[in-house]
């Protein structure tokens, strides 16, 4: 999806994020929600800024909110579900992703999702496993891979973890200009809306 496609408020919410200016681009959001209560993309917009300002509970309603509106749209499946697993709902999330299951097992989403499920399990070596498999897999989503990373840094933290492997090598920094004209947010989700 494309910024050009979006209603000029959720455009104006996004400049504003883009800005760190994630109060106005709150108050956008939720003026375009209630004048636009059809649109699945300013749920899930709304979803994203409300999770990153802290505010969870409502970022799951409106999460579900998206889904509601188009059960096919894998992103915010996959976001509602991780918002579950790190609110310490893990078997909520796994029934929100239990249809990103059907994936192919080359996707990305996929293998993050494996990755969740083991690291429930406390199995790190295979969490850790599934979530390099689907970095290597995402081209889509630069900034979901970055969020990847930071997890795989938590989980090294964790005493019980000290089998997972360091890297070796450093990742290739992302090409300048690949995701600069789209909001983070949007960046991997241009393709299609599911």
């Amino acid at each position: 999806m494309s910024q050009a496609t979006l209603p000029a408020l959720v455009q104006q919410a996004l400049r504003a994020s883009q800005d760190n200016d994630i109060s106005t681009a709150l108050e956008l959001l939720t003026q375009a929600r209630r004048e636009e209560p059809d649109s699945p993309w300013t749920c899930f917009l709304l979803a994203a800024h409300l999770a990153q300002a802290g505010r969870y509970d409502e970022a799951e309603v409106e999460y579900s909110n998206s889904l509601l509106l188009a059960p096919e749209m894998t992103l915010a499946r996959y976001e509602l579900g991780t918002l579950q697993f790190t609110s310490g709902r893990a078997s909520a999330a796994m029934l929100t992703w239990q249809p990103l299951l059907a994936l192919p097992d080359t996707h990305y989403l996929k293998l993050f999702i494996l990755g969740y499920i083991a690291l429930a399990g406390d199995n790190f070596v295979e969490a850790h496993r599934q979530f390099e498999r689907g970095i290597a897999a995402n081209s889509e989503n630069p900034p979901l891979n970055g969020n990847m990373r930071l997890l795989i840094d938590r989980i090294r933290e964790i005493p019980a973890a000290q089998d997972i492997p360091t890297p070796t090598t450093q990742e290739p920094s992302e090409e300048p200009g690949d995701v600069a004209t789209e909001h983070f947010l949007l960046s991997g989700y241009g393709k299609n809306l599911h």
